[in-house]
């Protein structure tokens, strides 16, 4: 896959411009490239997360509506793991801001709850929240 370039992320809003969001959804600073697991190739990075799904920016489209095998390759061990593999479901795919990059919103169907424990901790890992103001 070629390398994408860095993603602008807007979010999502109402008719009245509020966000429509329930779940805190936690952007990254660091883009964590996820891969097929039946492939193992990559198919896109993920620009935001929280414990019930994600946004991935991939220089494909993919399908709407279908379960995909995923696996997330940590730059860094968490909770004793260097890998997360997890089945996720797309819900939409559309052009990304970026010419020729695409985003596409998914929820992890039957996250397990170790599944929960490293995305609740990647979140933490790499959020703003860490940054401490000087």
């Amino acid at each position: 896959m070629d390398a994408l370039p860095e993603p602008k992320y807007l979010p999502q809003t109402s008719p009245a411009g509020a966000e429509k969001r329930i779940i805190q959804r936690h952007q990254l600073h660091y883009y964590l490239q996820v891969y097929n697991q039946v492939t193992d190739k990559p198919i896109g990075y993920i620009v935001n997360i929280s414990t019930h799904g994600m946004m991935l920016v991939s220089s494909t489209q993919l399908l709407a509506h279908a379960v995909f095998s995923l696996q997330i390759r940590l730059p860094t061990l968490i909770n004793g793991k260097k890998k997360i593999d997890f089945e996720a479901l797309s819900h939409w795919c559309k052009p990304d801001v970026e010419p020729g990059c695409f985003d596409t919103g998914f929820s992890f169907t039957q996250p397990s709850e170790e599944l929960q424990t490293l995305v609740s901790a990647l979140a933490e890992y790499f959020s703003f929240n860490n940054l401490s103001v000087h």
